[in-house]
Order: structure tokens, then C-alpha cells, then sequence
């Protein structure tokens, strides 16, 4: 699998204190991004200035300062880095602060991490004019445009499939277990959803490997499924 810009060359700074945030994060970004986390202002500043990063994810409400405030200073630095603000704030008189004291878009709490993910593929794809693309033998994920391909036949797929098409192409070649699925795609852990689960993968298979000769989708009795070329 790679995408249209290598891991090595995605650099992402995640500057938040919520300690459970931060590993929900890190678990479901790792394998896309090269990630540096840091959760006060003043080291998102030291880090934002000694570093060249392609994309900054920035807590609203930092312990010592504000994430309004991280914005300014690197605007003010010339620094050019896309800023995706958190905030826990829905007042739209806030939003439109934001934008204007340099950030590029926002996003409020709680949010599903799909929808982050959709974000920040469109803040890639607007400063580096790429398109943000999984490639995994001949299926083509498009994660913005959340179009799938195999071959040259475009395979139309409801959301949720395509969310959990996704999540098991961006974690090629692991077991993605039943309750890893849920909490991903559903953002629920319950054991007796599982069925759910095994209904979506069924549909996506028919979809997705059925008409095809070499299956992708590949179970792991008992423990749950995997997307492998």
C-alpha cells in the first residue's frame, strides 16, 4: 500500500493534551503519517519552528495557552504549515476567529477520526495538488472523493462499507479485530454488534472481491479480518 505521498514525506504535528484523544489518534494515524505529538503551546511553538511539518492538527484549549494563540504566532513567524484547529466550541462568531487569525479549517468535538481524516486529506490535496490515494494490488482508494476502483471498474459502495473498506486498507496486513471495527467505524465497543460487523464485511466482499479473481478481504477465524494483496 502506499499513498500519493509517501509516509516519510506526510509530517504530522498533533498538538493536544487529552492523553486518551492523543492514542486514539496516534493508533488510527500511524501508518499514514509520521506523527510528533506535543500537548502545551509553548513546545507546539519551539516544534512548529524547528521542524517542517505538512500538516498541524492544534487543541483549542492548551494548558498554558490558547491554540488560537499557537495560530497567530506561526502566521506571524511566515510560517504556511495547513492548520486544522479542535475545538469544543459550536458558536459560529468563534469559527469564523479562527479562520481569520490564520487557521485553514476546524473541527468540533467529539468528532468521528473518518471525518478528520477526510479533512486533512483535503487540506494535503489543496496545498500539495494531490490527490489522496491508497493503492493496495489493483484497488484504488480514493479517500477524499471516497471512490473505489480494482482494475478500471469503479465499485460503488454505501458509507459504511467504504468506511470500513478504508480503515482495513489503511492497517494493510493486520488483523483488525471485530471490536477494533466498531469503535473505528460505528465509534461504539459493543460485543453483541459483532454481527453488524460480519454483515457489512459480507456486502463489502460481494462488492469488492466476488466479481474479482484474487481476494483482498481475508478472515482470521476468531479474531476478525485483514485486507491483503
Amino acid at each position: 500500500m502506499h499513498t500519493n505521498h509517501s509516509k516519510e514525506s506526510i509530517k504530522l504535528l498533533i498538538v493536544e493534551d487529552n492523553e486518551s484523544l492523543v492514542s486514539r489518534l496516534q493508533n488510527y494515524m500511524n501508518r499514514q503519517f509520521a506523527l510528533d505529538v506535543v500537548h502545551t503551546a509553548a513546545d507546539a511553538i519551539k516544534q512548529i519552528g524547528s521542524r517542517d511539518y505538512d500538516i498541524i492538527v492544534l487543541d483549542l484549549g492548551l494548558p498554558d495557552d490558547s491554540g488560537e494563540a499557537v495560530c497567530r504566532v506561526a502566521r506571524d513567524k511566515g510560517i504556511t504549515t495547513p492548520i486544522l484547529i479542535l475545538t469544543g466550541e459550536n458558536a459560529v462568531d468563534s469559527k469564523v476567529r479562527l479562520l481569520e487569525t490564520g487557521a485553514d479549517d476546524y473541527l468540533t468535538k467529539p468528532f468521528k477520526l473518518q471525518e478528520l481524516q477526510a479533512r486533512l486529506g483535503a487540506l494535503l490535496r489543496r496545498t500539495k495538488g494531490a490527490p489522496y490515494i491508497l493503492v493496495l494490488g489493483d484497488l484504488t482508494i480514493d479517500l477524499e472523493g471516497r471512490r473505489v476502483k480494482r482494475g478500471n471498474k469503479e465499485i460503488m459502495l454505501r458509507r459504511k462499507e467504504f468506511d470500513i473498506l478504508q480503515y482495513l486498507a489503511l492497517n494493510r496486513g493486520r488483523i483488525i479485530t471485530r471490536p477494533m471495527i466498531m469503535e473505528h467505524v460505528w465509534d461504539e465497543d459493543k460485543e453483541n454488534w459483532n454481527n453488524i460487523v460480519d454483515v457489512h464485511i459480507k456486502h463489502l466482499r460481494d462488492k469488492v472481491d466476488r466479481p474479482f479473481k484474487t481476494p483482498l478481504i481475508k478472515t482470521a477465524h476468531g479474531l476478525g479480518y485483514m485486507l491483503d494483496a
